[in-house]
C-alpha cells in the first residue's frame, strides 16, 4: 500500500448527499462540529437547507474532524466534499489530504496532463470526458498565451501583465480549432454548470465574456466572481444618476430597498407555483356554510377521554370532512401523467396541510389519511404542524401528496383562490369562522359561518364532480353526524 493510498483511506471525505428527489444543491445552515472535534458514525454534523426543507446530516465515519470545507451560508453542489475526517488520529501527526494541486502555478495549470488545481479537496483527476473540438470561426485568429493573460486581466479589472519581448506576427489566416481543454472562449454556448449559470445571471455577468479556468474549458464560480468584482465599482455612482436625483419631484428609493437572494424553500415554492399555475387549468368554486354544529362538536371532543392529550380544532374536522367527501367521489383523487398521457386514479389519500414556517410555505402530508381514525388523524396532524414550525420537516414528508388543505382562516381571511400543489388534483381553502346573520329554522339568527373554496385541476375534475365534492364537504360540516352516516 502506497503512502498516498494509506493517506486517502485515513482521511475520509463526506460529500453533500442528495437528501431529496433529484436535488442539485443545498445551503449549509449550521455546523455542529469544528476541526479537532471527535465524531462517531451516525452523528449529526451539520444542518443544510435544500429546495424543500432543512435537513440534518449524519456522518458515516468515526474519527476526528480534520477540515470543514465550506462555511455556514454557502450553497454547495450535491456530490461536493464538505468535511474531511481523520479516521485514525492515533497514527501520528495528521497530514493534510493530497490537495497539493491547489498550490499549482499558472504554468502547471496550463499543462494538459496531471491533476488540475481546485479550491478544495484532493484535486480533480484528469477529465475522462472527451469533448469534440469546436470548429473555428472564419476570420477569428487563435489567441496566443500572452493574449489569454491580457484578456483575463482585462475581464477581471486588473492591469495586463507585461508581455514578453517576443514579437507576434499578425494572424491573417483562420486559426485551427482550439483543443478541447483550452481555456480560450470558443464560439457557441459557454460551458458552465447550472448553478454557475444562475450565479452569473444573478450578478448580471455574460458568460461569453468570461475566460474559463476550469477543466475542459468549464467556467467556475471563481471565474464569475472574478469577473463581477471590478464591474461593481463604476456602477456605484454614475454621473447621469446624480443629475437625475437632483431633479424636482424624484425620490431615491435605493437606500430603502433590500435585496434577498431567492433560494431554499422560497425558491422551490416559487418554481412550484409557477409550474402549477401555467400547467394545470385551475377552476375555483366557493360555498358558504353554517358550521355551528361542527364548532359545538369541537368543544365536545375536547372533553372526550379518547381525544385526551390530542389537539382538537376545527381544522381536524374539516380534514375529516374532506376525506369523507373524497371517499364518496374517488375520481377526484387523481393525477395527470403528461409523459404517458394517462390519468392515475389513487386508492389512497395523502392529505397535505399547507404550513407557514419561518423559511417559507411547505406542504407536508399525512400518509394514507383516509384510513385513519379521528384520534389517529388528530395525532398525526399535531405532529406534522409541530415539526413544520420547528423547521424539521423531511423531504419524504412532503413527497407524494394527492390533495391539500390550506387554513387561511387562522389569518382572519374569509377565503381565497388557492393554487394546486404540483401533481395534486385539488386544494381546499378553509376560511375564518365568524358570527353572521343566518336563516336557521325559518328565523334570522347569529350563526357561526365560514366560506370554503375548492380549486381543482380541470383536466382531471369536471365542473360537476368538483361541485359535488365541495358540496359534500360543506354538508358534513353543516351536519357533522354525516361523519358517521357517510363515513
Amino acid at each position: 500500500m502506497t503512502a498516498s493510498t494509506a493517506n486517502a483511506q485515513r482521511f475520509r471525505e463526506f460529500k453533500m448527499p442528495d437528501v431529496g428527489e433529484g436535488l442539485t444543491e443545498a445551503e449549509i445552515l449550521k455546523w455542529y462540529v469544528q476541526p479537532g472535534d471527535t465524531v462517531t458514525d451516525g452523528q449529526v454534523v451539520c444542518e443544510v437547507e435544500t429546495a424543500k426543507a432543512a435537513v440534518e446530516l449524519p456522518i458515516p465515519y468515526t474519527g476526528v474532524v480534520h477540515e470543514l470545507r465550506f462555511g455556514e451560508g454557502v450553497t454547495v453542489d450535491v456530490g461536493t466534499a464538505i468535511i474531511a475526517v481523520d479516521t485514525d488520529p492515533g497514527a501520528g501527526p495528521a497530514e493534510a489530504p493530497a490537495a497539493a494541486p491547489q498550490e499549482a502555478t499558472a504554468d502547471e495549470e496550463a499543462e494538459p496532463q496531471g491533476r488540475q488545481a481546485v479550491l478544495v479537496g484532493y484535486g480533480a483527476a484528469p477529465s475522462s470526458t472527451k469533448r469534440r473540438a469546436r470548429k473555428p470561426q472564419p476570420g477569428v485568429p487563435a489567441q496566443p498565451e500572452p493574449a489569454k493573460a491580457a484578456l483575463q486581466a482585462e475581464l477581471n479589472g486588473r492591469a495586463a501583465p507585461a508581455a514578453p519581448a517576443t514579437p507576434v506576427a499578425p494572424a491573417v489566416q483562420p486559426a485551427p480549432a482550439a483543443p478541447a481543454g483550452s481555456a480560450v472562449p470558443a464560439a457557441g454556448r459557454p460551458l458552465a454548470k447550472p448553478p454557475v449559470r444562475k450565479l452569473a445571471k444573478d450578478l448580471g455577468i455574460d458568460l461569453a465574456t468570461i475566460l474559463p479556468t476550469g477543466p475542459d474549458g468549464i467556467i467556475t464560480r471563481e471565474d464569475v466572481h472574478a469577473a463581477a468584482t471590478p464591474a461593481a465599482a463604476p456602477a456605484e455612482a454614475p454621473a447621469p444618476v446624480a443629475v437625475a436625483a437632483a431633479e424636482p419631484g424624484t425620490v431615491d428609493t435605493a437606500a430603502r430597498e433590500r435585496r434577498v437572494p431567492v433560494k431554499g424553500v422560497r425558491k422551490a415554492t416559487a418554481q412550484a407555483m409557477v409550474a402549477s399555475a401555467f400547467t394545470a387549468p385551475h377552476v375555483t368554486e366557493f360555498i358558504t356554510v353554517d358550521v355551528t354544529r361542527t364548532m359545538k362538536l369541537v368543544q365536545e371532543l375536547k372533553q372526550d377521554p379518547d381525544m385526551a392529550g390530542l389537539r382538537v380544532n376545527p381544522l381536524l374536522l374539516v380534514a375529516k370532512a374532506f376525506l369523507v367527501a373524497l371517499k364518496r367521489h374517488p375520481e377526484a383523487n387523481a393525477a395527470w401523467d403528461e409523459a404517458n398521457q394517462e390519468i392515475v386514479y389513487k386508492d389512497y389519500v395523502n392529505l397535505g396541510i399547507a404550513a407557514a414556517t419561518p423559511r417559507g410555505l411547505i406542504v407536508p402530508n399525512i400518509k394514507d389519511a383516509g384510513a385513519k381514525t379521528l384520534p389517529q388523524l388528530a395525532s398525526e396532524l399535531g405532529d406534522l404542524v409541530a415539526t413544520a414550525r420547528e423547521g424539521k420537516t423531511s423531504p419524504a414528508a412532503m413527497a407524494g401528496g394527492t390533495v391539500t388543505i390550506t387554513n387561511v382562516g387562522v389569518f382572519g381571511v374569509d377565503t381565497g383562490t388557492p393554487i394546486l400543489n404540483p401533481g395534486e388534483s385539488a386544494i381546499l381553502a378553509f376560511g375564518a369562522v365568524k358570527l353572521q346573520p343566518w336563516v336557521h329554522k325559518g328565523k334570522v339568527t347569529a350563526r357561526q359561518v365560514t366560506t370554503l373554496a375548492l380549486s381543482f385541476d380541470h383536466r382531471l375534475v369536471d365542473g360537476e364532480l368538483g361541485s359535488k365534492l365541495l358540496a359534500d364537504v360543506a354538508a358534513v360540516l353543516e351536519r357533522p353526524k354525516r361523519l358517521i352516516t357517510w363515513g
